[in-house]
C-alpha cells in the first residue's frame, strides 16, 4: 500500500477531536453525581452511583450491536451517528430537569453512553490500526490528552455553573419545611442543566455532520486476516483468541478502577468530611494525573518501552498508590488517588491494542467486546458503595477492596495474558503506513 501520510495525520486529527467531544460528556458524571443525589433528593451513595452505572451499562448492550452497525455503515459513519445518538440523550437532559425526574436523567445517560458505545467502538480500533500496530499505544496516548484535558475542563465548567452555592442551598433545605419552598428550591437548582446540555446538544450535532461530510478515510478490515494464516484457519470465531478474551476482563477492570479514581473521587473526599465546594474539582485532579501519563506515554512508547511494559510499571504504581490511599488519611490520601490517573494514563492505549493484535477479519467484534468491558465502570463503583452502605464496610478498606486485586491482574495481562495463545513472532501486520 502506498504511504499516506497526510490522509493519516488528518485522520488523527479528526479522531482527536471526537476523544475530546466523549472525554468532555464521559467526565461529566463526577459533577453529575452529587448534583442529581442534591437535585433528585438521593437517599445514599448506592442510589447515586447508578449514574455511573446508567451510562457505563450502555457500552455492555450497545457494543456488540455497533459492530453489527459499523459492518453496514463503516467507521466513517457510524462514528457521525454515534455522535447524532449522543445528543438525542443530552436532549433528554431537559424534560428530566424540568420534571426533577432521576430515572429520566438516568434514561439520558444511558442514551449518551449507547452513542458513546458507537463512537468508541469505531473510533478505537480506528486509531489502532491507522497506522503500525507497535506504535498504536502512542497514538492513543495523543487521543487521550485530548480526552483528559477535555475531562478537566468539564467538571470545572459544569461544577461551576450546577453546583454554584451548594452549601447554601443544602443548609436552605436543611432549614426549609415548607415543601413549596423546598420544591422552589430543588426545581432551580435541576434547571441550571439546561442550557449546558443544550449547547452540549448543538455541539454533538455539528460535530456529526462535520464527520459525515469530512473526507475521512474508510479502512476496510473484513478482508483482513491475522498474520500467521496457519492459526487465521483454525480460528472461526472470535472466541478462539484467548488473548482478546483476558484483555476483556482486563479493560473491565481498568476503567472500573478508572472510574473509581475519576467519579468515585469525590464521594470519598465527602466521606473524609471534606466539603462539597472542594470534592467538587477533585476528578480534575485525577484527570491532571492522567494528562501528564499520557505525555509520557507519547516521548516513550516505542522508542524506550513496549506497550506492554509501560502496563505492567502503570500495574504496578496502581497498587503502590492504592496501598498509600488505604494507610493514609486526608488531603494525602486523596493525593494517592489522583495519582491513580497516573497509573491508568497507558492502561487503555496499552490494553487495547495488545488484545486485538492478530484478530484480522474479527477486529470488528474484537473491538466490540472490548468496548463492552467498560462496564467495569458501571459496577465497580456500585460494589465501593455496597461495601459501605450494606456491608458496613469503611470507606477506605472498600475503596481499596475493589481497586488492589484490579491492578494485580492487570499486571498479569501486561506480563504474560497478552500472549495467551499467540506464537511470539505473531504480529498484527501494518494496515497503514506510519505517520
Amino acid at each position: 500500500m502506498e504511504k499516506s501520510t497526510n490522509p493519516n495525520r488528518y485522520a488523527i486529527v479528526i479522531i482527536g477531536i471526537l476523544f475530546f467531544v466523549f472525554g468532555f460528556v464521559t467526565w461529566l458524571n463526577g459533577t453529575l453525581i452529587p448534583f442529581l443525589k442534591i437535585a433528585c433528593q438521593l437517599e445514599n451513595d448506592i442510589q447515586a452511583f447508578f449514574v455511573t452505572f446508567a451510562f457505563y451499562m450502555a457500552y455492555f448492550f450497545l457494543a456488540i450491536p455497533s459492530s453489527y452497525l459499523l459492518k453496514k455503515t463503516g467507521f466513517k459513519n457510524g462514528m457521525a451517528w454515534g455522535l447524532a445518538v449522543m445528543a438525542l440523550g443530552s436532549l433528554v437532559f431537559i424534560p428530566a430537569a424540568n420534571a426533577r425526574s432521576f430515572s429520566l436523567f438516568l434514561t439520558g445517560l444511558f442514551i449518551q453512553g449507547a452513542g458513546l458505545a458507537l463512537l468508541q467502538t469505531a473510533s478505537n480500533p480506528y486509531i489502532s490500526i491507522v497506522g503500525p500496530i507497535e506504535s498504536a499505544a502512542k497514538r492513543i496516548s495523543i487521543m487521550g490528552i485530548c480526552n483528559k484535558v477535555a475531562g478537566i475542563l468539564s467538571p470545572i465548567v459544569l461544577g461551576t455553573l450546577v453546583l454554584k452555592n451548594t452549601n447554601q442551598l443544602t443548609a436552605q433545605l436543611a432549614n426549609t419545611t415548607d415543601t413549596a419552598t423546598k420544591n422552589a428550591l430543588l426545581d432551580e437548582m435541576a434547571g441550571r442543566v439546561i442550557a449546558p446540555y443544550l449547547v452540549i446538544t448543538a455541539i454533538l450535532l455539528l460535530l456529526a455532520l462535520m464527520i459525515r461530510k469530512s473526507s475521512l478515510p474508510e479502512i476496510d478490515m473484513d478482508g483482513e486476516e491475522s498474520a500467521d494464516p496457519v492459526a487465521a484457519s483454525q480460528k472461526k470465531s472470535v472466541f478462539h483468541y484467548p488473548h482478546l478474551l483476558l484483555g476483556v476482563l482486563c479493560l473491565f477492570l481498568y476503567v472500573g478502577v478508572e472510574v473509581m479514581a475519576g467519579d468515585a473521587i469525590g464521594i470519598y473526599g465527602k466521606e473524609l468530611g471534606m466539603p462539597l465546594a472542594e470534592t467538587r474539582y477533585f476528578t480534575s485532579f485525577t484527570l491532571f494525573a492522567m494528562l501528564v501519563g499520557y505525555v509520557i506515554g507519547i516521548f516513550t512508547i516505542p522508542k524506550y518501552i513496549s506497550q506492554q511494559k509501560a502496563l505492567s510499571i502503570s500495574a504496578v504504581t496502581g497498587v503502590v498508590f492504592a496501598t498509600g490511599a488505604f494507610l493514609s488519611k486526608g488531603y494525602v490520601a486523596i493525593t494517592f488517588i489522583a495519582l491513580l490517573g497516573l497509573s491508568n494514563a497507558l492502561m487503555w492505549p496499552a490494553i487495547f491494542p495488545l488484545a486485538i493484535r492478530g484478530l484480522g477479519r474479527f477486529t470488528k467484534i474484537g473491538s466490540a467486546l472490548l468496548i463492552m468491558g467498560i462496564a467495569g465502570g458501571a459496577l465497580m463503583p456500585l460494589m465501593y458503595a455496597g461495601l459501605k452502605v450494606n456491608a458496613q464496610i469503611s470507606n477506605d478498606a472498600s475503596f481499596f477492596i475493589c481497586v488492589l486485586p484490579s491492578y494485580l491482574y492487570i499486571f498479569y495481562f501486561a506480563v504474560w495474558g497478552h500472549k495467551a495463545g499467540l506464537k511470539p513472532a505473531t504480529k498484527q501486520k501494518r494496515v497503514l503506513e506510519t505517520v
